[in-house]
């Protein structure tokens, strides 16, 4: 599904805590249209990298790229304006939020009215709202939370706080969205139906996607590339088929015993 052109990149990325190594001189390369997934062990380096993007983490080494401007410099809400979007692995929405509220969050870097005008409801601010409500609701729909969109957000079975984390997300128009374990607390229906989601995603309108996911059937089943994580290093990558065979992807998941039996 890749189309070869990379929208992210990272060179020798580092980042460090005190003495300890976090992230090691990681080579990223994520093409545009693709399901990139980054696995590895409990600790290995996984969320610090969505976090070193994003940069809530400045680092100490290296540089990421997107669509080759650099945005390890930048603030987050800048990283965000660019077209990063992501999810965290445990839930953060606005709970006390209708679902449509937390969705006009996520949209507020794009609409184009002033505190001044929406002070005094202004007939461009009414209109730049009607269109924000609008879209926040085609977005409701897109993932599956069609006539929920005034349930308070604390309300909603955990599957559709997921889904509404997810759409908030899209509400920022990203091209590349980071999704950590979007799987997390799911049963096995709930996961498949969330891969389907995904590979529309990327299918349907043109998103790549960051994955960080343990469940190693919904990683296999659908990445189009798989970078392993291990300490902070990369100790593999490829296709799936390439990752999992790989024994030192067996040993870092099950020790040098566990050899050759890595489904």
């Amino acid at each position: 599904m890749t189309t070869g052109q990379t929208l992210l990149k990272t060179n020798a990325l580092t980042k460090r805590f005190g003495g300890l190594v976090a992230i090691d001189a990681l080579d990223l390369d994520v093409k545009e249209r693709s399901i990139h997934s980054i696995i590895g062990p409990n600790g290995a380096g996984k969320t610090t990298v969505f976090n070193c993007i994003m940069n809530f983490f400045p680092i100490e080494g290296g540089e990421i790229r997107l669509s080759e401007e650099r945005i390890d410099n930048m603030t987050p809400d800048r990283v965000a304006f660019r077209g990063v979007g992501r999810t965290y692995q445990n839930i953060r929405l606005f709970k006390n939020m209708s679902s449509i509220e937390n969705i006009l969050v996520g949209m507020h870097m794009h609409l184009k009215s002033r505190w001044w005008g929406a002070v005094l409801r202004s007939r461009h601010s009414r209109a730049d709202e009607k269109k924000a409500v609008e879209e926040a609701t085609r977005l409701l729909q897109y993932v599956g939370l069609r006539g929920k969109g005034d349930v308070l957000a604390r309300n909603l079975p955990y599957g559709d706080q997921r889904k509404l984390e997810i759409a908030r997300a899209l509400a920022m128009k990203p091209k590349l969205l980071m999704l950590d374990e979007p799987t997390a607390g799911m049963n096995p229906s709930e996961s498949l139906e969330m891969v389907g989601f995904i590979r529309g995603l990327r299918d349907q309108l043109g998103i790549t996607i960051l994955l960080i996911e343990h469940h190693m059937p919904v990683v296999m089943g659908m990445s189009d590339t798989v970078t392993v994580l291990d300490h902070g290093t990369k100790i593999s990558e490829g296709p799936p088929d390439h990752v999992k065979r790989d024994k030192k992807v067996i040993e870092a998941y099950l020790g040098q015993s566990g050899v050759g039996h890595m489904a």
